[in-house]
């Protein structure tokens, strides 16, 4: 999830895969692809490869400038989402949350929303203003998250992912056509 209102200076994420101190990691996987439109599957195994997944993910969401990444926007259809709503200026709000299930959204906030997946596009997207999320950290530990404005907009928007939908899924019929539209033209430039 990039965050437009100002929070954190966010930017388009990157085109291709991206260097982190000399590492590339994984790219992130932009609307059109079919990862994107599926219910990631439920982590069962919490070994070295699922902590180095996340941590991948996290250096992929910093590279972009992002609040929160999905394991599907990276090409793994996971069930599994990272979130730093604080840029890494408080490490006690970096979050990994696998398997996630909201047991409690209340209140709505509006607010402008992008995501790294749709580069270049922001939306007035209305959402819960509190969310209790449980799931599970990387090691397997049960966790469960009580959140508020940003990041209980970001696990919403992290917890769409999981289930194969994008913020384009939020807007109206008419907006969400003339956003596609737009898309496919930037497809058919080479620009996307």
């Amino acid at each position: 999830m990039r965050d437009v209102a100002g929070e954190i200076d966010l930017r388009e994420s990157p085109q291709r895969s991206v260097d982190c101190g000399g590492q590339m990691v994984r790219p992130i996987v932009k609307y059109g692809e079919p990862v994107l439109a599926k219910r990631a599957t439920e982590v069962s195994e919490f070994d070295a490869s699922l902590k180095a997944l996340t941590d991948e993910m996290f250096e992929v969401m910093y590279a972009a400038r992002g609040v929160g990444l999905a394991a599907p926007q990276i090409g793994v259809s996971k069930r599994i989402f990272v979130m730093d709503a604080t840029a890494g200026q408080d490490p006690a709000r970096k979050f990994v949350v696998v398997n996630p299930v909201i047991e409690l959204g209340e209140g709505e906030q509006d607010g402008g929303e992008g995501c790294l997946s749709v580069p270049g596009f922001s939306f007035e997207i209305r959402r819960h203003e509190h969310v209790i999320v449980r799931g599970q950290d990387a090691s397997g530990s049960e966790i469960k998250l009580d959140v508020t404005g940003l990041e209980a907009r970001c696990v919403s928007h992290e917890i769409d992912h999981l289930n194969g939908q994008l913020l384009l899924s939020r807007l109206s019929p008419l907006k969400r056509d003339l956003t596609v539209r737009k898309i496919k033209k930037r497809i058919k430039a080479g620009e996307w």
